[in-house]
């Protein structure tokens, strides 16, 4: 999932001014060094924050995070509550499990859900009705860009997640 959605970043982004990284990257958010963090995927367009030692000190610009049982909680509270204090524009948590993209935009030091993003399989969306269809969203627009999108299933090919 993760080599996933860095492919489809680092694809859009060649050439650009933002760059996108994979884990093993390190960004202290603050001053103090105490909020130290390794995200999953995430993209950074202010390039000055690169340090020499290859740590980026600030926040990145999108941030995202897929969960596991081990490290759902964190990611959820621990490093929700560091990134929309940093700054971090959007971040997304990847649910393998549900297959689905909750995608969350910062606005003034606090992060709003904008919506969440679901790969659904034919049969699921044969059973149905008009309504429950016209609810599904399955398309991620990245707010850092007008013309990049995502498709959930480009997020979860070939990922057999079991249960």
């Amino acid at each position: 999932t993760v080599g996933n959605i860095y492919s489809e970043f680092r694809q859009y982004l060649k050439g650009k001014r933002c760059i996108p990284f994979t884990d093993g990257v390190v960004y202290i958010l603050d001053e103090k060094e105490e909020n130290q963090f390794i995200p999953d995927v995430s993209i950074l367009c202010d390039k000055t924050k690169i340090g020499k030692n290859g740590k980026i000190y600030g926040a990145p610009d999108l941030v995202v995070e897929v969960l596991s049982r081990s490290t759902a909680r964190r990611d959820k509270m621990e490093k929700f509550q560091a990134y929309e204090k940093a700054g971090v524009k959007e971040y997304w948590l990847v649910l393998p499990l549900e297959k689905s993209v909750e995608v969350y935009h910062g606005h003034d030091g606090t992060f709003e859900l904008d919506c969440v993003y679901t790969q659904v399989d034919a049969e699921d969306l044969a059973d149905m009705d008009e309504k429950d269809r016209a609810n599904i969203h399955t398309v991620i627009p990245v707010s850092l860009y007008d013309d990049l999108r995502v498709r959930v299933e480009d997020v979860f090919d070939d990922i057999d997640v079991e249960d």
